[in-house]
Formats: C-alpha cells, sequence, structure tokens
C-alpha cells in the first residue's frame, strides 16, 4: 500500500513523449522512491525532510509508521553509491553537455502528487490544483514561470505555484552557483491520468499525456527563444 501512495506512476510515460527534440534529455530514476530519494539532501544534517524519517533512505511512511531500520555504514553507502550517485551523475553530465552545446540548460522536474493530501504532507488543503509548478529563487527566471503557467492555461488546467509542493531539482554542481543553468518543477495531479487506488491508468492518461508534451514544449521553446537549452529530468 505504502508503494502505491508513494509512487509517481506512469510519469516516465506521462512525460517522455515530451523529450523527443533532440535537444531534450530524458534522465529517469529507475527505482522507487521508498528505496532511495534522488530529490534529497544525501546528508540528512542539511536534509530537512530527515527529521520525520523521510531523508534520502526513507526509515518511516508516509504516515509516519517504521518503514525500516535506519541503514548505517556499508548498507547506506550501498544503497547511495547503487542508485543515488549514479543518478545524479546522469543528471550532471546532462547538464554539462547541454552548456558545452547551447551555452544555457533547462532542467524539468517531472513528478506526481496525489488528489488527497498524504498525512506527512505540510500542505493539507483537500482543494488540489491539476498542476504544480515548483521553483527556485536562484535558478527559475520569472520569464520560465510566466510561459509554463501560460501553457497550462492554454491546456485548461488549473495551476499553483509551489503548492501543494515547492522547489525545483538542481545538480549540486551547478546550485545556487551558475545562472546559466534553470530549473522548474512540473507535478501533475494523479486524479487526472490514473485509478489511485487500483494503480492503473485511466482513460483520460493519452490526453493528459499530450497536454504535457505541448505544456513542457512550449516551455522549453520559450527557453530556447531566450538562448537557453531545453534538458528533461524524469521521474
Amino acid at each position: 500500500m505504502e508503494l502505491l501512495r508513494m509512487t509517481d506512476h506512469f510519469t516516465d510515460e506521462l512525460f517522455c513523449a515530451s523529450s523527443r527534440r533532440s535537444d531534450m534529455t530524458a534522465v529517469v530514476f529507475p527505482v522507487s522512491r521508498l528505496v532511495v530519494d534522488p530529490e534529497r539532501f544525501d546528508d540528512d544534517g542539511i536534509e530537512p525532510m530527515a527529521s520525520i524519517g523521510m531523508g534520502v533512505i526513507y526509515t518511516r511512511t508516509s504516515a509516519g509508521q517504521s518503514l525500516r531500520a535506519k541503514p548505517v555504514g556499508d548498507e547506506r553507502a550501498l544503497l547511495l553509491e547503487r542508485y543515488y550517485r549514479p543518478h545524479h551523475r546522469r543528471l550532471e553530465a546532462a547538464v554539462q553537455t547541454a552548456l558545452r552545446s547551447f551555452g544555457r540548460c533547462l532542467v524539468i522536474d517531472c513528478h506526481s502528487f496525489p488528489s488527497t493530501p498524504l498525512p506527512y504532507e505540510v500542505d493539507q488543503e483537500p482543494n488540489r490544483p491539476d498542476i504544480c509548478l515548483g521553483t527556485d529563487e536562484y535558478h527559475t527566471p520569472d520569464e520560465l514561470l510566466i510561459a509554463a503557467k501560460a501553457a497550462c492555461d492554454l491546456e485548461g488546467l488549473s495551476v499553483t505555484v509551489n503548492r501543494p509542493f515547492a522547489g525545483a531539482l538542481v545538480p549540486m554542481a551547478f546550485y545556487r552557483r551558475d545562472r546559466r543553468v534553470s530549473a522548474l518543477m512540473i507535478e501533475v495531479n494523479r486524479k487526472l491520468y490514473m485509478n489511485e487506488h487500483a494503480g492503473e491508468k485511466s482513460t483520460g492518461f493519452r490526453d493528459v499525456q499530450a497536454k504535457l508534451t505541448r505544456i513542457i514544449r512550449a516551455t522549453a521553446t520559450s527557453c530556447a527563444d531566450q538562448g537557453s537549452a531545453p534538458l528533461r529530468k524524469g521521474p
């Protein structure tokens, strides 16, 4: 049941259709965040979610129950070396390639969220949008956010910024030090494309996939017009 609640179901399919452009690269994390969460800092001392047992390696469920014992020593190192660090190396390499080719890079961090807030979530407001756009004050230019919101509006999707989730992933080599790297998180409400109780796609899946493809392409094109080359980061 926890896997059903916490998985970004089908987001590789939802978002990867947009990465068929020659100037886009998809970097997809291969396992569940219940194994390792690539969106967390690997140092629990600076990761806020570690305080509730949901740091880079979860020890608590979304309801605060015990998930597993806290891995230490070799076990922790093995998990990070097997999943976390290779993913971030791939992402960093993709950004470096874009910078060499185009002089700029856009990272689009793609996720989903449940239609009903889970107990661990800070935002418990039940009225959730279709799309959540996450930003970083250093890496998300105003023009990028405006373009993404406009693209969502054109598709008839309700959108909020940094609600119910906030932020956008940037590789640590560039984080808060290289403005050539722009970033935006796009999270889609699962009720739009799947049966959340059965974990299956709904009849609306293809329609949502097409809408997300157009949103990402419009956002990336806007960035490219401003001199930024797009890169897509998968779930």
